[in-house]
């Protein structure tokens, strides 16, 4: 024990250092970057109006910058249908953003639905809904349609192929990262060749992807818009647009850095070690290994000139570009990308390296090891930042969408670092470099024929039998040599053998056998890392939802994501087992269609089944309703319903009715908030 704790004790400090600073500060490591979302800030007419006069058009106001389509506005009648006429307008000067659309003239007193979805300019989608009445509030059928901005398969087909993009970008920039700062040979090595030109290939066909899907992404959702050319010309005016055709010409760039990579510079490391070794042997000199450093410096200053500026491409169009100190945040998202691509990038790179290559140096190990380190302090450093702008207050954490996501990403990140210290761990622990133990390898195979060669004599002189194996394997030689099939399979037989010694011997040690492993712990959790990450590039942060309630007061006037209502409520009907527990949902909770789910227990917690359920809606402050809803039983205590209409957002009075006998029940009266 006392032997082993000087050895570990260094990392060990290293990794509590690292651990006690992502506990306070590495609240967006990995995070992609992200501020803020559009709100809508106001209308006219207003949230619950009341009009004397049918309006001629309805206006919106925005907090920022959206991209919007002809049909992104859509104003519905009590009956629900479209009273809107004509393309939208914009009519945004100056720091404003509004957009108006025309309405039908003539329209007949009743509530009036405005339904609105657009994309900001972050590129997520935001959406929402309000209701204004012209004479006197009524009842409505109209439905909010079910698919926000950037949902449906068009929503999921886009957010898979951003996680490919960031995927791509990583294997692309920390693996070629790998190769220049911690294994040069590796520029000659096949797997990792394939890896890197796997990222590229892989970046370039999501950003041309994420260019086509734009067009149905932020207007119609309809897959087979993606190639409408006049869609497209439109999404090259946009922020979005620039960004992903820029980053298409950085790929360019990308692919001549790549090309040189695997060319010019692979050869002059080989030539650098052939001159090295004729140095040791006094007949080389230093024009080969001044010739690759040279190379080196121009490959790792141009490679980090162009990784930056295919980084910079997220930075300008999504969240970093928009909200509080953007010219702060944009470089600080840059910097935080390209830490997440020569961390994960060169985990996945020694991963591939210690599977597929048996001679890989220990030194090697040892500088990515330092550079992981250097990564996740700087990880650190930029996610205090990005978690300052995201967050805004502690009951975000656990009260927020964000908040959640961030909180499972940063367990993530401790399960990913606890592994990474293990490779550290065994990194210490690895024996002699692999150059080292392939010489001895040799010289041990060496001494071993010239032992078999010592005992085929020996066996001569004492009288055995023994010359007719050596015949035999001439007359063997002389056929292969006659028949070319036969010499090809014995070739192929050769390297098979050749390939199952190379697997055995690195099967057998056992410190490189530890360290795969715990690579490939750490790069399955960095896959999981990277979905989570993704995902929070999608959710709107915490502080920007508190900023649309204390801009209007209120919830119902600045529409933030709805959230499904849950309600648990004891009962008693006064009968023979009238006792129980009410509990009902109602998902999403927003004006239009929903769907409610009501459970009867029992007190043993058990489903009660009971002969009637009965609910009914009420909006007092606008005289509506009540609204009755008669759920379908669908089990024993189970009942649901899966076409509510709620006409407009506010606080609506809930009624259940629940009856245990011809003659027992009662009603639960609950306010709920909806929208």
């Amino acid at each position: 024990m006392t032997a082993i704790a000087p050895r570990f004790g260094p990392q060990l400090i290293r990794l509590l250092l690292v651990t006690a600073v992502l506990t306070v500060g590495l609240l967006g490591a990995l995070a992609g970057t992200a501020s803020a979302h559009a709100a809508l800030t106001g209308s006219d007419p207003k949230d619950g109006a009341v009009v004397d006069v049918a309006p001629r058009e309805v206006t919106l106001t925005f907090s920022e910058q959206i991209a919007m389509g002809d049909d992104s506005i859509r104003v519905l009648d009590p009956s629900s249908k479209r009273v809107d006429v004509a393309k939208m307008r914009d009519l945004s000067q100056g720091g404003t953003v509004r957009y108006a659309v025309g309405l039908k003239p003539g329209l007949p007193d009743g509530t009036y639905t405005v339904a609105w979805q657009a994309v900001s300019a972050d590129s997520h989608p935001v959406s929402g809904a309000f209701t204004f009445s012209v004479g006197a509030p009524s009842a409505t059928t109209a439905t909010v349609p079910d698919q926000e901005a950037g949902g449906g398969l068009v929503g999921t087909l886009y957010d898979t192929v951003r996680y490919i993009s960031y995927a791509g970008f990583i294997l692309l920039v920390g693996g070629a990262a790998f190769i220049l700062a911690c294994w040069q040979r590796g520029a000659s090595v096949r797997p990792l060749q394939r890896l890197v030109v796997g990222g590229w290939v892989t970046l370039t066909a999501a950003t041309l992807v994420l260019l086509l899907l734009r067009t149905p992404y932020t207007g119609s959702g309809k897959l087979g818009d993606m190639f409408d050319l006049g869609g497209l010309s439109d999404v090259l005016d946009t922020k979005t647009g620039a960004a992903l055709v820029s980053r298409l010409l950085l790929l360019g760039a990308a692919a001549l850095f790549i090309a040189v990579l695997f060319g010019a510079y692979a050869k002059r490391v080989t030539e650098a070690e052939v001159e090295a070794e004729a140095e040791m042997d006094g007949e080389g000199n230093a024009e080969a290994g001044k010739a690759k450093a040279d190379l080196a410096f121009g490959l790792s200053l141009g490679g980090t000139v162009v990784a930056a500026g295919i980084a910079g491409t997220w930075a300008l169009s999504e969240h970093a570009s928009t909200g509080i100190q953007t010219g702060l945040a944009m470089p600080l998202d840059v910097l935080h990308l390209l830490a997440v691509a020569a961390w994960l990038g060169g985990l996945v790179s020694l991963l591939v390296a210690l599977y597929r290559v048996p001679d890989l140096e220990r030194a090697a190990v040892r500088r990515f090891s330092r550079i992981a380190f250097t990564s996740v302090v700087v990880l650190a450093v930029t996610g205090v930042y990005q978690s300052w702008r995201q967050v805004g207050s502690w009951d975000a954490w656990t009260g927020t969408s964000y908040g959640q996501l961030l909180l499972v990403k940063i367990g993530l990140i401790a399960v990913l670092l606890g592994a990474a210290w293990f490779s550290r761990r065994w990194t210490g622990l690895l024996g002699e470099d692999a150059k080292t133990a392939k010489t001895a390898e040799a010289g041990a195979e060496a001494d071993a024929e010239a032992g078999v060669e010592a005992g085929v004599k020996v066996g001569v002189k004492a009288g055995v039998d023994v010359a007719e194996e050596p015949a035999e394997k001439d007359v063997a030689e002389a056929g292969t040599a006659a028949d070319p099939e036969r010499a090809a399979q014995l070739a192929r037989q050769r390297a098979a053998l050749a390939t199952a010694r190379k697997k055995r011997d690195r099967d057998a040690d056992t410190e490189r056998s530890g360290l795969r492993r715990s690579v490939l712990i750490e790069a399955c959790v960095a896959l999981v890392v990277l979905a989570v990450t993704t995902a929070l590039t999608g959710t709107e942060p915490g502080r920007t939802q508190e900023k649309e309630v204390s801009r209007t007061g209120t919830e119902a006037a600045a529409p933030a994501p709805a959230r499904p209502v849950n309600l648990t409520e004891p009962f008693d009907t006064g009968g023979t087992k009238g006792k129980g527990t009410l509990r009902l949902t109602i998902d999403p909770a927003r004006p239009g269609t929903n769907l409610m789910h009501v459970w009867i227990d029992g007190p043993d917690g058990k489903p009660m089944d009971v002969p009637e359920v009965k609910v009914a809606y009420t909006l007092k402050s606008q005289q509506i309703g009540p609204l009755p809803v008669v759920p379908e039983r669908l089990a024993a205590g189970h009942w649901s319903a899966g076409n509510v209409q709620i006409p407009m957002p506010g606080d609506w009075h809930l009624q259940v009715t629940v009856r245990t006998s011809d003659i027992d029940q009662t009603t639960i009266e609950k306010n709920v908030k909806i929208g």
